[in-house]
């Protein structure tokens, strides 16, 4: 595998490289788990050259001490990114992100900016595009791989990519979440957590699978707000010290509170903080 810091060098790597080769990238932070390194060999079955980068995006931190807790496990994630045969990481800086004089970009991404992580994480997804964008520009990739457990973001780096016209060189390919054996969903910041906050965590997708079934099983509109409330409480009661929002959303993004139609597509989406760490998941119906 190929290792670059430098921009400069990846890119002169990746034009010697990509002579009539299809190219995919997988943008993390690092601290890669299984979700990630699918991502990856996902890339690998469907390009000929896949390129991984780890860069722990500052911009993207509401608060300071978040980005300074982000756990970075460079040496590990080279080892695992080597098993498993991705081609080449791009590991650059911050300045080399931002240098000096850079410009950020605003994106105007609509009411999704400002709603569920948009509204506990001010500033977030305008972090998360400039980064994405500037990454791809970088790369310069045919297929840009997603993880499906940050559906909300999906959805935001996907209408960055239409309204900067990145969507005519570039195809999104989102991939299903990544679970451990009792149906956790993999995040870097499972790390932190102590083996009794990981069972408790395990709460979220029963309670979002409880949900889903409550709305195919019933014959009538369903309340969501009261759905939401009775969800809350119950991922309280299991252990959570606090719940930001347990939310329904159609393919739009809009948020919704009552269904009469329970063939109509739907996405749950909830964030709740156990043991001082934060975890989203969402469930698809």
């Amino acid at each position: 595998m190929k290792i670059f810091e430098q921009i400069d060098l990846l890119k002169a790597y990746l034009n010697e490289q990509n002579q009539n080769k299809s190219v995919g990238f997988v943008p993390t932070m690092g601290a890669l788990h299984e979700g990630h390194l699918a991502l990856v060999e996902k890339s690998i079955q469907e390009n000929d050259l896949t390129v991984c980068s780890i860069f722990v995006n500052k911009i993207q931190f509401t608060f300071e001490e978040d980005f300074a807790k982000y756990p970075r496990t460079l040496e590990e994630d080279i080892q695992l990114l080597e098993s498993i045969g991705c081609n080449c990481l791009f590991v650059p800086n911050q300045d080399s992100i931002y240098p000096e004089g850079y410009t950020l970009k605003a994106y105007n991404l609509g009411d999704i900016e400002y709603v569920l992580e948009g509204l506990y994480r001010p500033g977030h997804f305008q972090g998360v595009c400039n980064v994405v964008h500037r990454l791809l520009d970088i790369v310069q990739p045919h297929q840009l791989y997603l993880g499906l457990k940050d559906y909300q973001q999906c959805k935001v780096i996907e209408k960055m990519t239409h309204l900067t016209s990145l969507d005519k060189r570039v195809a999104i390919k989102f991939c299903e979440t990544i679970r451990n054996e009792d149906g956790l969903a993999l995040s870097s910041r499972n790390k932190r957590l102590s083996m009794n906050g990981l069972n408790k965590a395990t709460a979220l997708i029963k309670i979002l699978t409880k949900a889903k079934e409550r709305i195919l099983a019933a014959e009538n509109d369903v309340d969501l707000t009261l759905l939401s409330q009775e969800s809350t409480q119950n991922i309280l009661e299991n252990g959570f010290d606090s719940v930001d929002y347990f939310a329904f959303v159609n393919e739009n993004f809009e948020l919704i509170q009552t269904i009469s139609n329970n063939n109509q597509p739907l996405t749950i989406l909830t964030a709740a903080t156990i043991e001082g760490v934060r975890l989203i998941d969402n469930i698809k119906i």
